[in-house]
């Protein structure tokens, strides 16, 4: 199993497809964990901006992982972002379930995300929400991130502000050095 963790807009989905296609790996993000297994009124409270509880989102990712006839050829993308998903993956991982192989952390400058998540055009990627999303990242997934390298998790730090085929060369490095 190997984690992806950055902002949103630091590639992380590129980069997973791009891993995913080159190891023979599943890529399971949140949003598709939600699309696929959340239930309709999952859905509508989503719709209206309500996120999922820690544990809501972690039993879709339970059935998403039971699913799969191996359950160490997955990335995982969006998940964990808070350190009580990352204590039921550890958890999981102590009793046997899978290996977390490596956590990959993109790295970016807020200029890059802000230029590419501009680009993207979408209604919500304004300022405004782009600074949201930054102080969120900070609150939650920074502490996410130092738990699980106190857990002794293998986190290698990927340079996200490079073209995507160098971002790609160091991802793939990070593999070959492990």
């Amino acid at each position: 199993m190997i984690i992806l963790m950055g902002i949103s807009g630091a590639g992380k989905g590129t980069q997973g497809a791009l891993l995913a296609k080159e190891m023979g790996l599943k890529v399971i993000s949140t949003g598709e964990l939600l699309r696929t297994y959340g239930s309709e009124e999952q859905h509508a409270r989503m719709k209206t901006g309500i996120f999922l509880g820690d544990e809501e989102v972690t039993a879709l990712l339970d059935k998403a992982l039971s699913e799969l006839p191996d359950q160490n050829a997955v990335i995982l993308d969006g998940y964990p972002r808070r350190i009580s998903q990352a204590d039921w993956l550890l958890e999981q991982e102590k009793q046997g379930r899978f290996k977390i192989e490596r956590v990959l952390e993109f790295n970016i400058s807020r200029e890059a995300v802000k230029a590419r998540l501009l680009d993207r055009a979408r209604p919500d990627d304004h300022d405004s929400a782009i600074e949201g999303r930054f102080r969120e990242y900070e609150k939650d997934a920074l502490p996410v991130l130092e738990h699980l390298k106190q857990a002794n998790m293998p986190v290698t730090k990927i340079n996200g502000d490079q073209p995507v085929e160098a971002v790609h060369a160091e991802v793939v490095a990070a593999f070959k050095h492990a």
